[in-house]
């Protein structure tokens, strides 16, 4: 099960890195182009970064208290991943009038991917499961 969670925590990271480079690529950085808070975007990539790291040391190693602080670690990238949904959804409803009308340049977040976006909710989720079913013992590590 430490496997399964580490490939998961992978595809997860490749689809983070997808949006990530997206909204970067489109000025999201930039003060007034992204409805997303700088420090949620790098806080949420920092933790699950380090939190990756942890887990592949705790896959080589087979030590408990490793599991629990990748786990430990994967609760705030969680909250911070459902606060910058909850902020993408009305981004991502709205339409491209604003731009057509002589406003500010839509978000940066507008262009990511529905696709990529659930894909990488969902296998965020099964992360989170895998990682506490191991830390928890079940299914043998």
């Amino acid at each position: 099960m430490d496997i399964a969670a580490l490939i998961t925590w992978v595809i997860t990271a490749l689809g983070g890195f997808y949006m990530l480079g997206t909204w970067l690529a489109r000025g999201g950085a930039k003060a007034g182009n992204s409805r997303l808070p700088v420090p949620v975007i790098f806080g949420h990539f920092a933790l699950a970064a380090v939190g990756l790291v942890v887990w592949i040391i705790y896959v080589i190693t087979d030590k408990d208290a490793l599991a629990w602080t990748a786990f430990g670690l994967l609760v705030p990238v969680a909250l911070l991943g459902f606060a910058m949904l909850a902020r993408w959804l009305p981004v991502y409803r709205a339409r491209s009038a604003a731009a057509a009308a002589g406003q500010p340049p839509e978000p940066a977040e507008r262009y990511f991917p529905v696709a990529v976006v659930a894909g990488h909710g969902l296998f965020a989720v099964v992360t989170v499961v895998l990682v506490l079913l191991t830390a928890l013992g079940i299914g043998g590590s």
